[in-house]
């Protein structure tokens, strides 16, 4: 008996005992842009500034605007050859190429069925993920065929973020985390436990809670605190192991030290 419960607390132990994944900086930057979206391994960055996007490499800067659209809600650059820009006071997506000429413009006002879009995010080939706000359903929508490719069950909580990959879709609702693969299946549920953002590198997530960061490995649900200085954390995302977070005024960089 006491053999049995020497076993039960040291698998205990294991399950619910979680370390901290250590960073160490690499450097910080003066920055001044209203959002800051990403910064690739070519030291490209992406970023908002008075509703103009804009693409930053180290020989020179080039940016896209529309104001007849109104305000930019979301950019995704996970393509960076197929660049999507979502304007949701006009249920409009434009997608951009790496020059930011427009290649494409998909206004959901005018096509059939009507879409209501709430959240957009970057799918495989021509497709994106629609989150419809009417219909509470995650879509896989072919922008050139104007047709949905899959379409989940309708989810009966409040989204408040989006993000995605090729081949999965990271829902973030006010009651849970819910990964999509590319057929539509639910293959992963977890409760939110206060978590307002999210972001994606790798099929591991980072998550916010509050004013802290924490990590989600890859197919597990193993939630593990990131230690950081105290510092505001306005915008992050994860580019291989570097950590990015935009304080609005200064761009932290961290080394994530997760093995």
């Amino acid at each position: 008996m006491k053999y049995i419960i020497y076993i039960f607390l040291i698998l205990s132990f294991s399950i619910f005992s979680q370390e901290n994944i250590e960073t160490s900086p690499i450097k910080k930057t003066t920055l001044q842009v209203d959002k800051l979206i990403s910064i690739d391994n070519f030291e490209t960055s992406y970023f908002i500034n008075h509703n103009v996007f804009y693409k930053k490499t180290t020989e020179k800067t080039i940016n896209f605007s529309n104001i007849q659209l109104g305000t930019i809600k979301t950019v995704s650059v996970f393509n960076p050859l197929k660049i999507n820009i979502f304007y949701k006071d006009f249920n409009t997506i434009i997608i951009l190429d790496n020059r930011l000429a427009e290649i494409f413009k998909i206004d959901f006002n005018t096509k059939l069925p009507y879409r209501n879009i709430s959240f957009v995010s970057t799918g495989y080939d021509n497709t994106l993920w629609l989150f419809n706000q009417d219909s509470q359903q995650l879509e896989l929508y072919d922008y050139k065929l104007n047709n949905t490719r899959i379409k989940t069950l309708p989810i009966q909580d409040q989204v408040i973020d989006m993000t995605s990959n090729y081949n999965y879709c990271y829902l973030l609702t006010e009651k849970e985390l819910l990964i999509y693969n590319y057929f539509g299946s639910l293959i992963l549920k977890i409760k939110n436990d206060g978590y307002s953002s999210i972001s994606e590198n790798n099929k591991n997530i980072i998550l916010k809670k509050d004013n802290s960061l924490i990590y989600l490995k890859k197919d597990t649900k193993n939630k593990i605190p990131i230690k950081l200085p105290n510092l505001l954390i306005n915008q992050f995302f994860v580019t291989n192991e570097t950590l990015y977070i935009y304080d609005t005024e200064i761009l932290h960089q961290f080394q994530l030290k997760t093995n």
